[in-house]
């Protein structure tokens, strides 16, 4: 099929198709003074995640505060009486109401795994039935259904789609100046020889960056995994290879307030120094890499044999751990490095100075900074370290809390010595210093930029990633994977471009050589530390003294 001419505009969205029988059942609405007439309701707050009415009730997805975000679908009634929310469903993933509003499609979670789980329909009321064979018959079951797709047809219209997906998105009318008619044209003829969905990723990404956009990515859908895939997995620590096992080296550290976090070798109570000798009873003395015994085990009860150690353990001893996924390991590693360096940072400075990482800008790093900058608020100076943050959305929650400045203190009568409060509450009042490398990627990296032109630190480092225009989430292949277009360019208050394709510039450079940084050195975050420790001498942080205590009444 021939793709339609790059100048064409994209089909506007169409209406949804009601029948003239729902359309009677929806109420009129008199929007003249509608804003008068609304009130709130009668609802705790909580995190509510979509709202629909068939007119006798209200049905809201709510998801939870744990790291899954699980969604239970609630009902309330309207009325005028005090109204509670019942629970319709839990585990619902979505729902919809038929345009008549008597039937609820209900996406529910599945059991286990990223694929979706069955759906439901049912009458809409205020809570679903509970009797399982009628949930039997309105269930719609996933796992039943089989469809065949011919993977060339399917790619063909995947290549056609991202192209018009760039056509529509890219936030340059223009094209950056690139005929994208022609483009189409050259990488077209190469699509009867993509053999799976790899090459076609290969095949678009090549089409893509035909625009010289850095911030713009091609992603599979999630792959359907063999059941003899090989799953590594990870206790959390090194090892080295000793005559009779692995001895435990190193142990990760964590977040001491984050007991959960812990490795599972600390949770284990494993020390640094112990043997490991067996693991589920099988001996170690001929396996030449403790992940061959590790794999498939992630999230399975293991039980270790460890001998040696500490004059107070035994001499030989047995515990039983979870093994935790690759993934799970490196993260496990990456927070043993940023506990390393606030402990190296707090050495180095005699405490004056605190350091904390966003590893990306997400909801979870959020909290992490919550966590960490609050806590170090009283510090003379922070080190706050960008370095291989891959983006998000979180730059001006960031900085709106680095820009809160004291002007006024309190003082109660307190014992002597006792410091004033500021009014404005967490206020940090020191110095700031922002690490950044070549990892540094888009909200990274506009975070790095607002530190700057704001005045609010000095950047330690090398130049960012160079990934400036933002985008969504929102241009989805038919398979389910992602051709992200560069869709909002950004430029700054002097009408100049900002970021993409040139990186933030650090105010002092530095870079880190792979053989001293492999040995433990880290040039970037000793210079941060030297740059404050200097600042410090030079700009002393003000600390507020009480004036003395007024005496408006007293005889002259």
């Amino acid at each position: 099929m021939a793709a339609p001419a790059a100048t064409s505009a994209p089909a506007p969205t169409p209406a949804p198709i009601r029948s003239a029988a729902a359309l009677a059942t929806l109420p009129a609405i008199d929007l003249n003074g509608l804003a008068t007439r609304l009130f709130e309701v009668p609802l705790a707050a909580a995190n509510f995640v979509k709202l629909a009415s068939d007119g006798r009730r209200l049905y809201l997805l709510e998801a939870d505060s744990t790291p899954e975000r699980r969604t239970s679908l609630r009902t309330l009634a309207i009325d005028n009486t005090a109204p509670t929310a019942e629970l319709f469903a839990a585990d619902v993933n979505d729902f919809e109401l038929t345009p008549d509003g008597k039937r609820l499609l209900l996406l529910r979670r599945a059991a286990q795994g990223p694929q979706p789980g069955d759906i439901q329909l049912l009458d809409a009321a205020a809570r679903a039935p509970a009797e399982p064979p009628v949930l039997a018959r309105a269930t719609v079951r996933w796992a039943d259904a089989m469809l065949n797709t011919d993977p060339a047809a399917e790619w063909r219209q995947i290549f056609d789609d991202a192209w018009r997906l760039q056509r529509d998105h890219f936030y340059d009318p223009g094209m950056h100046g690139v005929d994208w008619a022609a483009v189409r044209r050259k990488y077209a003829p190469l699509l009867p020889r993509v053999g799976d969905r790899v090459e076609l990723n290969e095949l678009l990404a090549q089409m893509v960056a035909e625009l010289g956009a850095l911030h713009s990515q091609v992603f599979s859908p999630d792959l359907r995994r063999g059941a003899d895939d090989i799953v590594p997995a990870g206790l959390g620590g090194r090892f080295v290879k000793v005559a009779d096992g692995f001895l435990v080296e190193h142990i990760y550290r964590s977040d001491p307030e984050l007991p959960s976090e812990r490795a599972p070798l600390a949770q284990a109570g494993v020390a640094v120094g112990e043997t490991l000798t067996h693991v589920n009873g099988r001996s170690l003395l001929a396996v030449r890499d403790l992940s061959e015994v590790l794999r498939g085990q992630a999230g399975q009860q293991m039980l270790l044999t460890l001998k040696g150690g500490a004059a107070d353990k035994p001499a030989e001893r047995r515990v039983v751990l979870l093994p935790v996924s690759a993934q799970r390991e490196n993260g496990l590693r990456t927070g043993d490095w940023e506990q390393g360096n606030l402990q190296r940072v707090a050495a180095a400075s005699e405490g004056r100075i605190g350091y904390l990482r966003l590893r990306v800008m997400a909801a979870a790093d959020i909290a992490t900074f919550a966590r960490e900058f609050y806590a170090q608020l009283q510090r003379d100076a922070i080190v706050i370290d960008m370095r291989g943050n891959r983006g998000g959305n979180i730059d001006s929650w960031v900085i709106a809390s680095l820009l809160r400045r004291a002007w006024a203190y309190w003082i109660p009568n307190a014992p002597a010595g006792t410091p004033p409060s500021s009014n404005m509450q967490q206020a940090f009042s020191g110095h700031l210093a922002v690490l950044i490398d070549e990892d540094t990627y888009s909200d990274g990296e506009t975070f790095a930029e607002g530190v700057r032109r704001l005045g609010l630190g000095v950047l330690v480092g090398k130049r960012t990633a160079g990934a400036g225009v933002w985008l969504s989430d929102s241009n989805r292949l038919v398979d389910g994977g992602l051709m992200r277009a560069a869709e909002s360019g950004q430029f700054a208050a002097d009408g100049r471009w900002l970021i993409e394709g040139v990186g933030v510039l650090p105010d002092v450079e530095v870079d880190n050589p792979p053989r001293a940084t492999f040995n433990g050195a880290d040039a970037q975050l000793d210079k941060a530390v030297e740059l404050l420790r200097r600042r410090l001498t030079e700009q002393p942080v003000p600390q507020p003294q009480a004036p003395p205590w007024p005496r408006p009444y007293a005889k002259p």
